[in-house]
């Protein structure tokens, strides 16, 4: 074992021997080959640097063998050069003489020719100018052209001179040839003269302070240019250079000093100390004549067709030439047309007042508008087209506020008035409140047209200032009144109808009985007279928003006659409710159904109505419901009618349980108990979330004692409803129709936010009754957190004055402004009515005062 061991040993001595041994060699030969590497490198460098020195040797030798060669290749392009510069030399002093030789011959056309290539010889000689012979040269050419200039100059001014255009018209055009090449200063200066010579004669006879220079003659300065321009072109035109414009220069500078005189002529017109001021039919003639003059002169002279400046033109036309060029001098002093405008307009709105609604051999159509109002705003349309030519700046939104002004006085002082007060005692017929309405739409339309117009011709910098919106809603407020005045017009002839309601014997009946005997009467009348006023209404959404406001003053009157009622036994209360009840059931199924078909009334049998409709006659009749179910409640125990009226009227204020307490007739000295019973329960934790005033009680004014005859809240705002009632009921005697425009004058003039939807917030109303006054207060709050009444004042026809505003106001300042107060606040309380107006006009389908009618079915 131990010898098989050393000899594997022994084996592997060997393999490690002969390794080593090979690796040595190995070793020696790698860095042999790497000293010849080195030596082939170093023989390498040398053969480079060999061919280096070759190649520099050869370089030099081909350069001595071409350097005769490039001296010359230089003196062969210095030769060039030099006789290049002699031949012209040569030709521009040939060309000098010449050039002189034809300048004393006056033959300008060669002499054209030859100053043009003597300029262009020049050009070539300006870096030679040191040397002394071309400098020579340079100042001799320059004195020829200014003699060539001086002596052109003369011959046009002896030629004009002594009126020999004729016969030398050849050689003047030739020399304007000459002055072409002279340069632009030389052509400037022949312009200016000959526009000076033309113009002399205009300057002398028109002086700004001759009789021949006043505004009366104007029409004698255009008709003396344009006699210029005819001779112009007759015998001048031919002379010029068609690519000069001479003949626009002229007119330029015609403009210039015509304007400037016209400038001192208006200055010295507006500081006249005789008092005398400028007239203004003859600023407006003349600023007319000069208008057509810069027309013409446009048309003349326009290079492009452009839009007549009659017109409204785009931003991205050329800008005219002649816009303005006399007429600017007018445009500080149009102030003074918008005035008499102001003044105009001012003598057209009461003229308005006195004329008749329709021409007397003019039928009536449910179409027809009141003729002022299509002859004011054709007025409007030729004033605004006018001012726009004469100015697109300040004075056009001057003219914008006069036209604000005065749609709002004829919207108040005509519309309103023939709505209101000029009737006479029998009230408005219905023809005329058609024919209101439909005006106040046809100007509402085109008040917002208006608008637009103006702001498409304006200057952009002022056309943030165009609004004519105030306007369009007063408008919209007319058409408010007059829709109230229709719904009047049927609560008249219902009058019968309730008063049978307030004299039957409510607090003696001992049970309850079947449907009450008024109920069909009165859907007959409201059928009757509503089919009547529904079949003249030209658009749809009128008859919608009567049909709304009708309903929803049905409904309130309704509540105004329980009220009148009063007192009401406990019997009578339970008839009340059951009658209540009898509509939603028996009697509310007719009512209800009659309300609905209203809208369908003179449509075909089986046409349903608008859901919105429905919904609306739903929410004006079911807002009773509450006032009848707690009114129906026995007041013993007297915790059965606290948890009714907390259940049913949910409010948590004494003074609203004690107006129940006064419509059920207890007596005062019994209610003392039960308001405290009322705070008792209203203090538990289950009735916390009541609200702090009801909507349907908190207006509902009771006054005077329990057999006396009280004032009526009428006017209740239903849950979103789009109907507001006119009026509470009258109560007593023969309804006075001469009261009716005080009443829509006061809704105004107090401040009635909304027609259709008293539920939207605050309003006050002067509700009127028949030859005596009633007080009817309308103050809605959506969170009802507001137990403020705004008690309205008492309602009488105004005496002793006219106008949308009431009568004539006397005395001191204090009276004008209190005066100018109340018309600004009836003007804003008919724009906000307007506002309102609108947006429940845009809730029926269509836009209120769009130019389409929209036919509806029913009529």
């Amino acid at each position: 074992m131990s010898k098989a061991l050393r000899s594997y040993q022994d084996d592997l001595d060997e393999d490690i021997g002969e390794l080593v041994t090979a690796q040595s060699t190995s070793d020696a030969d790698s860095a042999q080959r790497i000293q010849t590497a080195k030596a082939d490198l170093a023989e390498l460098f040398r053969k480079i640097e060999n061919v280096r020195e070759r190649a520099s040797q050869t370089e030099r030798a081909i350069t001595e063998m071409t350097a005769d060669i490039k001296r010359l290749d230089g003196t062969k392009r210095n030769l060039t050069l030099s006789m290049t510069a002699l031949k012209r030399l040569q030709m521009l002093t040939t060309a000098y003489e010449q050039l002189r030789s034809l300048s004393k011959s006056r033959q300008y056309r060669d002499c054209a020719q030859l100053l043009q290539a003597v300029i262009q010889l020049m050009a070539h000689f300006k870096t030679y100018r040191s040397i002394d012979q071309i400098a020579t040269l340079s100042r001799n050419v320059a004195d020829l052209q200014r003699e060539l200039l001086e002596q052109i100059c003369e011959d046009f001014e002896i030629t004009f001179a002594k009126g020999e255009v004729a016969q030398r018209k050849g050689t003047l055009s030739e020399a304007c040839m000459v002055m072409d090449a002279l340069g632009e200063n030389a052509r400037s200066r022949l312009i200016t003269w000959y526009c000076n010579t033309q113009l002399r004669e205009y300057r002398q006879v028109f002086r700004g302070n001759d009789e021949a220079g006043s505004l009366d003659n104007i029409s004698r300065r255009y008709s003396w240019f344009r006699r210029m321009l005819k001779t112009y072109d007759d015998e001048h035109g031919a002379i010029f250079p068609a690519s000069w414009r001479v003949n626009e220069m002229l007119a330029n500078a015609f403009c210039e000093g015509t304007r400037d005189d016209f400038k001192s002529i208006l200055s010295r017109s507006m500081r006249r100390s005789d008092g005398q001021t400028l007239d203004v039919n003859l600023l407006l003639s003349c600023l007319q004549e000069t208008l057509e003059f810069e027309h013409s002169l446009e048309r003349r002279f326009a290079t492009d067709a452009r839009s007549s400046i009659d017109t409204l033109s785009s931003r991205d036309e050329k800008q005219p030439i002649f816009g303005q060029a006399i007429s600017e001098a007018f445009e500080p002093y149009l102030s003074i047309w918008v005035e008499s405008l102001d003044k105009q307009l001012s003598i057209m709105v009461p003229k308005y007042r006195q004329q008749p609604l329709q021409a007397p051999d003019e039928d009536f159509s449910p179409q027809l508008v009141i003729p002022s109002s299509t002859e004011l705003f054709s007025f409007y349309r030729l004033t605004l087209a006018q001012c726009a030519k004469l100015s697109t700046g300040s004075r056009l939104v001057e003219l914008s506020s006069i036209f604000a002004k005065y749609l709002g006085q004829y919207a108040q002082q005509v519309l309103l008035y023939f709505l209101t007060e000029r009737s006479g005692p029998q009230g408005p017929t219905l023809g005329d409140i058609i024919l209101v309405l439909n005006t106040a739409d046809y100007c509402h339309s085109t008040s917002t047209q208006l608008e637009e117009k103006i702001r498409g011709r304006v200057d952009e910098e002022f056309k943030a200032t165009i609004d004519l919106q105030s306007q369009a809603d007063t408008f919209m407020g007319i058409a408010s009144a007059a829709v109230r005045a229709l719904v009047r017009k049927v609560e008249i002839d219902c009058e019968s109808s309730w008063r049978e309601m307030r004299n039957t014997p409510w607090s003696k009946l001992d049970s309850v009985g079947d449907q009450s005997s008024y109920v069909a009467e009165l859907l007959g009348h409201v059928k009757a007279k509503a089919a009547e006023i529904l079949k003249l209404l030209p658009k749809q959404q009128f008859a919608r928003a009567f049909c709304d406001n009708l309903v929803e003053l049905l409904a309130n009157t309704y509540i105004a006659n329980i009220v009148q009622c009063r007192p009401v036994s406990e019997v009578g209360a339970e008839q009340a409710g059951f009658v209540f009840y009898k509509w939603m059931l028996l009697d509310s199924y007719v009512l209800k159904l009659g309300f609905e078909q209203l809208y369908t009334v003179n449509t075909e049998s089986g046409t349903t109505a608008p859901a919105g409709y429905i919904k609306r006659v739903n929410q004006s009749m079911t807002k009773i419901g509450p006032l009848l179910k707690t009114l129906q409640v026995r007041s013993t125990p007297p915790e059965g009618l606290v948890q009714a009226y907390l259940i049913h009227i949910s409010d948590a204020s004494d003074t609203n349980f004690r107006k129940i307490l006064e419509l059920k007739g207890i007596r005062k000295q019994d209610q003392q108990g039960l308001v405290e019973l009322f705070q008792a329960h209203r203090a538990s934790p289950s009735n916390s979330k009541l609200t702090q005033h009801s909507p349907l009680l908190t207006p509902l004014q009771i006054g005077g004692a329990l057999g006396g005859t009280p004032g009526v809240g009428g006017a209740l705002g239903g849950a979103g409803g789009a109907g507001a009632s006119l009026s509470a009921p009258s109560i007593q005697g023969r309804f006075d129709p001469s009261t009716f425009g005080s009443a829509i004058m006061s809704a105004a003039r107090d401040g009635v936010d909304r027609f259709g939807s008293p539920a939207l917030g605050a309003s006050s109303a002067n509700l009127i009754g028949p030859n005596h006054n009633v007080n009817v207060n309308v103050n809605v709050n959506n969170n009802n957190n507001n137990n403020t009444h705004t008690p309205s004042g008492t309602m009488s026809p105004p005496q002793g004055g006219s106008g949308a505003g009431g009568g004539t106001v006397e005395g001191s300042a204090t009276a004008s402004t209190a005066a100018t107060a109340a018309t600004a606040n009836l003007n804003e309380n008919l724009r906000n009515i307007g506002k309102f107006f609108r947006r429940d006009m845009g809730s029926f389908g269509g836009r209120f005062g769009s130019g389409r009618v929209s036919e509806d079915p029913g009529r």
